[in-house]
């Protein structure tokens, strides 16, 4: 699909209750850590970067991964994976954006906001989420 076909969209995601001193990290195009982010003391990291989306809604952009015809999403690295070699965690949390409703891209992409996701950082077992996490909020920001 032609770049111009596609609308640029800023996308923030906030991890709500991270696991303190955990570092975490979005995945680059490349699969390596970027923008490595820690909390001190379970204070909210919020990650921002750009997609594209086209009618549909499909996404597309260095962050955004693919599973499948349909679903899209951006991980999260954490502990180990996000660059942290002492850490006794590795892992990713699986965000999904595929069914972001289209009337919020359209907002986003006409006023500039930016698309926020909220996501819980921490596992009821108290260590950090990872696999598909469930959004706690999505709003234009």
């Amino acid at each position: 699909m032609a770049r111009a076909e596609q609308s640029e969209i800023r996308m923030r995601i906030v991890i709500e209750n991270p696991v303190a001193g955990v570092l975490h990290s979005l995945q680059s195009k490349d699969g390596f850590p970027l923008d490595p982010k820690r909390s001190n003391a379970g204070e909210p990291l919020a990650f921002e970067f750009l997609i594209r989306v086209a009618a549909g809604p499909k996404f597309f952009g260095d962050q955004v991964r693919r599973e499948g015809p349909v679903r899209r999403f951006v991980y999260v690295r954490i502990g180990q994976s996000a660059g942290d070699h002492l850490s006794p965690w590795s892992r990713r949390m699986k965000i999904d954006v595929h069914d972001l409703e289209q009337a919020l891209l359209d907002r986003a992409a006409a006023s500039g906001g930016v698309v926020q996701i909220t996501v819980n950082g921490t596992a009821k077992d108290g260590t950090p989420a990872c696999a598909t996490v469930a959004r706690t909020g999505v709003r234009l920001a």
